[in-house]
């Protein structure tokens, strides 16, 4: 019995944010991770993101690099401010190293390139909820 596998299957539900300005993206990212028990937020403003984290408690961010106000990023560092503890995953769908570079430095743990891929958004969602910060 490998108590290692048993603990990755009982992720426990987590409160995920996900901003995207394009609500499709939004809406796919909603259905792969809600099959997995997670409570999923969709969001395509910048400002309504940053309000709804003001208020509740998320576990895990997802956010498109290119919105239409702000950057990913700087909504990252906001996201990070008003709670520090927050997990994020950054979206690209021009993935350079220097993007990479700047989502992690910024306090990303993991970056997704566009379009998403279900396998890879899932295994990445888990590996960094099951993260210790």
């Amino acid at each position: 019995f490998n108590h290692k596998s048993q603990q990755l299957v009982e992720t426990e539900m987590a409160e995920i944010l996900v901003l995207d300005d394009v609500y499709d993206a939004c809406i796919l990212i909603q259905k792969i991770l809600s099959r997995q028990g997670h409570k999923i937020h969709t969001f395509t403003e910048e400002e309504d993101t940053i309000r709804f984290a003001q208020k509740n408690r998320i576990d895990l961010a997802i956010l498109d690099i290119k919105l239409k106000k702000m950057s990913g990023i700087d909504v990252l560092a906001e996201l990070k401010r008003i709670q520090p503890e927050i997990k994020v995953i950054i979206l690209t769908g021009y993935p350079t190293a220097e993007t990479a570079r700047d989502a992690l430095s910024f306090g990303a743990n993991e970056y997704c390139v566009k379009p998403i891929d279900k396998e890879d958004l899932e295994r990445k969602v888990e590996q960094v909820l099951q993260l210790k910060i």
